[in-house]
């Protein structure tokens, strides 16, 4: 038997209620463009990267070049090392004032997403070493589950938070806090995030 398309069907006694197809909520301009205006609006300055996978998110970072750093290196013959198993190496005692000094500082990490869960997922792994915001639709904004849970989480981990407008505009919803001193058993990590981030900036930006 053929049945009209949206009328409800019967179960097990039950009326069935197709459910309505709902467009998912996109971001209104390219992440590179939204990303800059959040960095604007936070005060970050420094290089802004194109969007890259780190610790398993994609985020845009945010870097400083750290000039006298860079010449050292560049003098020395000493590029960026981006294998991380290298880079644990350089916290032992005996490698004490042999290792390349840090040519970038991380300013910021920011994560995009049409959705505030996985905006956060991505980003609150970095809120440990470095500033960091997300960017969502300004319309999940509207929901009660963006005011009775994003911006609670957010705020937990001192995360910043920028709605997308449907002209391009980006809008800060709430600003978030420097990270604290990172916890020395992290110091691997932020020295290779450094590393991968240097080699990115001179692919990037330097000739």
């Amino acid at each position: 038997m053929s049945r009209t398309t949206g009328q409800p069907t019967v179960q097990g006694g039950l009326p069935v209620i197709p459910a309505r197809s709902i467009a998912p909520v996109e971001l209104p301009a390219p992440p590179e463009h939204l990303a800059a205006r959040a960095a604007d609006l936070l005060g970050w300055g420094g290089v802004m990267l194109p969007p890259m996978t780190l610790l398993g998110r994609r985020v845009v970072m945010v870097a400083e070049l750290i000039t006298d750093a860079h010449a050292e290196r560049l003098a020395l013959g000493c590029p960026p090392v981006t294998d991380r198993t290298t880079v644990s190496t350089w916290v032992w005692p005996e490698l004490a004032g042999m290792v390349p000094a840090p040519a970038v500082r991380l300013v910021g990490a920011i994560a995009l997403s049409r959705h505030w869960r996985t905006a956060l997922t991505s980003v609150v792994p970095f809120s440990r070493f470095t500033n960091t915001a997300v960017v969502v639709p300004s319309a999940v904004a509207e929901g009660d589950d963006f005011l009775a849970n994003c911006l609670m989480r957010a705020g937990h981990y001192g995360v910043s938070v920028a709605t997308a407008q449907d002209q391009g505009s980006v809008e800060l919803t709430l600003r978030g806090r420097p990270p604290q001193d990172f916890p020395i058993e992290q110091e691997v990590t932020v020295r290779w995030l450094r590393e991968v981030v240097y080699d990115r900036i001179l692919a990037t930006t330097v000739s």
